[in-house]
């Protein structure tokens, strides 16, 4: 074998390292060109998410609804799912794979969805169309006359968003493909409480109420009434429409489960893997995960009971919470008080327990009056980098009789921080990622890690008493029974009593709380899979890190990892934590 000589060797080298850097910079700047091509056009197909993370181009409009424009989408979107395949993966840095991983899951689950149409169901309890509408301002300034122009122009494409969505829905009818009547009593009040005679009394004149002093005295008069002639003319007629469709046209399901909907197995399946991100999770197997589960934390919650020494069963003892007045608070003010001063108390003990912690600040917000009566105890609503106000920690102040204070530090570590506000707003202030994974939500992701903040707040010592310990463990046997529930409602045939009956005898939730969150859980397939799944997760992850670790384990950075690359599928996130692991051996 005939040997180079030593300067004819390290050229040949040197030509080789250049030759694969560039099919390494080839191959990432394709892929990268790609990413930012789908997220421009994800804006502009989805004007109210251009909206959400500040980008204000598509302010004056609605998205697109019909079927014609789903399936220019479908077509758009295997495109680009083809060109990424073409992509020689193996040429990609280490994040150059972890980008292509999440944006192929992200591509091949939107086609799913227009493969599926699931347009014919557009809304849920918690979220849907009209919601959309109802937050058309959201995230706007609203600090110029072009400001309010868009957002009037915005106001009158209402009645053509609206109308898509009703004909999608018709096309569910005809194709056996609907809601449950129980989804449709819970979200007519919300949809007819819109209807107001005058125009001044609707939460879409806000805006118009309170302008800002950047605009004339002129402009404000005249933008206002033209706020209240499209409100009156455009928008309530929209929301009266809708709920004439929903009373008297839609042809509901008398049935409650995913199961007994044409093409409902497939649909069922694809929400499971759409919100649990795991792609071999069967209902089976997920409800015999819950059934342990629910063993585990009752155990757990009768050790309680035993340690305050109450005189009577579980049952007897659930009463007792949900009736007895030293629980609940006796106003709006004194619910959101104490929310405030539990909030602050983590605050405090943060930098305990997490390196890095987000710019961005947070609130706390009474759910508004018009979605409060069919809505959730608490959620949590980001704003986007350079908004003029911080993210929202909702709190629902309808029927305070149904709010109970023992569970207020449980839901705020996981509404607030270090549970949702703390992980959005971090994804939010990634660097070196492209923009569609800043604001990316993967639900096994961000409700596990919610649900993991909960248990955390024993090490951070927000529990104070063995009542909110014990709010704590029930609202961890509440997504236990998710486990349970959602699967007997959507493939066992369980019915909506079954369900709520399952609750009661399991949780100390109230009897508001459990009926809102079935009627959820029936009207949202899958969703409330997330949380327990999401959740055993991470405590595995810890677990094995404190296990090989051992003395060099570090809570703070394990933290910081787990929340580090933003929101990732659940076999993504395994292998980020084993990766830093091995690192540190």
């Amino acid at each position: 074998m005939k040997l180079l000589p030593v300067p004819a060797l390290v050229l040949a080298l040197m030509l080789l390292s250049s030759a694969a850097l560039a099919d390494k910079s080839t191959a990432e700047q394709q892929l990268d060109a790609i990413m930012a091509e789908h997220w421009d056009y994800s804006l502009e197909e989805s004007p109210t998410l251009a909206t959400a993370v500040g980008v204000n181009d598509y302010n004056d409009r609605m998205p697109s609804d019909t079927r014609e424009s789903q399936l220019k989408r479908l077509a758009a979107e295997q495109a680009f799912l083809r060109r990424v395949d073409d992509i020689d993966s193996e040429s990609l840095s280490q994040a150059g794979r972890a980008n292509l991983a999440i944006f192929k899951w992200v591509l091949e689950d939107s086609i799913g969805d227009y493969e599926l149409n699931l347009s014919r169901i557009p809304f849920n309890t918690f979220s849907g169309f009209f919601m959309n509408a109802l937050s058309a301002s959201d995230s706007v300034a609203m600090s110029s006359v072009d400001d309010y122009e868009d957002y009037i122009a915005r106001l009158s494409d209402i009645p053509r968003y609206f109308n898509e969505n009703m004909n999608n829905m018709r096309a569910g009818i005809a194709s056996g493909f609907v809601l449950p009547q129980i989804v449709i009593d819970g979200v007519l009040p919300t949809i007819q409480a819109q209807v107001k005679d005058d125009p001044e009394d609707s939460s879409f004149y806000e805006q118009f109420a309170e302008m800002s002093d950047r605009l004339s005295d002129a402009d404000k008069a005249r933008l206002r009434a033209q706020g209240r002639t499209v409100i009156r003319d455009k928008v309530l007629p929209a929301f009266a429409e809708l709920a004439t469709f929903l009373r008297d046209e839609y042809k509901a399901s008398e049935t409650v489960g995913a199961a007994d909907l044409d093409e409902g197995a497939d649909y069922y399946a694809f929400n499971i893997k759409r919100y649990t991100t795991l792609t071999d999770a069967s209902a089976n197997e997920i409800h015999q995960i819950g059934l342990g589960e629910v063993k585990r934390i009752r155990a757990e919650m009768d050790a309680i009971i035993s340690e305050l020494k109450f005189d009577g069963d579980f049952a007897s003892f659930g009463k007792f919470l949900r009736t007895d007045p030293q629980f609940y608070a006796s106003s709006k003010e004194q619910l959101l008080k104490e929310a405030a001063y539990i909030a602050k108390r983590i605050d405090y003990v943060m930098p305990g327990y997490f390196g890095k912690l987000p710019r961005q600040p947070y609130g706390i917000v009474p759910v508004p009056d018009e979605i409060a009566p069919n809505y959730t105890t608490g959620a949590y609503y980001g704003a986007p980098p350079g908004s003029r106000h911080g993210g929202a920690y909702w709190i629902n102040t309808y029927a305070l009789d149904q709010r109970p204070l023992y569970e207020l530090p449980a839901l705020t570590l996981h509404e607030a921080v270090p549970g949702h506000h703390h992980q959005n707003a971090i994804s939010k202030e990634l660097e070196d990622v492209p923009a569609f994974r800043r604001g990316l939500y993967f639900s096994a992701f961000g409700e596990g890690w919610g649900l993991y903040s909960e248990k955390l707040g024993v090490e951070m010592g927000i529990y104070e008493t063995p009542y909110e310990n014990f709010g704590r463990l029930s609202y961890e046997m509440w997504r236990a029974c998710r486990l349970v529930v959602d699967t007997g409602l959507h493939s066992q045939g369980w019915t909506r009593q079954q369900a709520i009956d399952f609750f009661f005898n399991n949780t100390s939730l109230s009897e508001g709380n459990i009926r809102a969150e079935v009627d959820r859980y029936i009207s949202w397939p899958g969703q409330a899979l997330a949380y327990k799944l999401g959740e055993l997760k991470i405590w595995e992850l810890r677990r094995i890190a404190e296990h090989d670790l051992g003395d060099r384990f570090d809570l703070r950075e394990f933290h910081d990892v787990v929340l580090g690359n933003g929101a990732v599928p659940l076999a993504m996130l395994e292998d980020i934590v084993l990766r830093w692991i091995e690192s540190k051996m």
